[in-house]
């Protein structure tokens, strides 16, 4: 099973920030090489999920949080569209709140589509 680590520090962050991105309706995501130790295993995802605070109250961040990270761990159970080799940052959209699960799965699938045939 692959597990989901989150990055740690600031300068991680801004590393990231730095590289590649794209939109859609629910959430931004940036990505690029890893930037991590490779002394961690290769079944380990380096990703964070980020929700600006004037989205709303702490249970509503977390609930948008809790359905895009269920949404990544879906994908990654079903196929090899996630490139372990890379760290991403997701800031989640006030979208997401309101939005069925099924359609939030659906356009988290096609980034990760977009993002493997951009690198390839």
């Amino acid at each position: 099973m692959i597990r989901i680590q989150s990055l740690n520090n600031s300068n991680q962050f801004q590393e990231i920030l730095k590289k590649k991105k794209l939109n859609n309706n629910y959430f931004t995501i940036y990505f690029g090489k890893s930037i991590l130790d490779k002394k961690n295993n290769s079944k380990n995802l380096n990703i964070s999920f980020v929700i600006k605070k004037k989205i709303g109250g702490s249970v509503k961040r977390n609930k948008i949080r809790r359905k895009l990270k269920s949404a990544v761990q879906r994908i990654l159970e079903s196929d090899d569209t996630v490139n372990l080799n890379y760290t991403y940052v997701i800031f989640g959209k006030e979208r997401v709140y309101s939005e069925k699960f099924s359609a939030i799965f659906n356009e988290t699938a096609e980034i990760f589509n977009k993002i493997k045939k951009l690198n390839h």
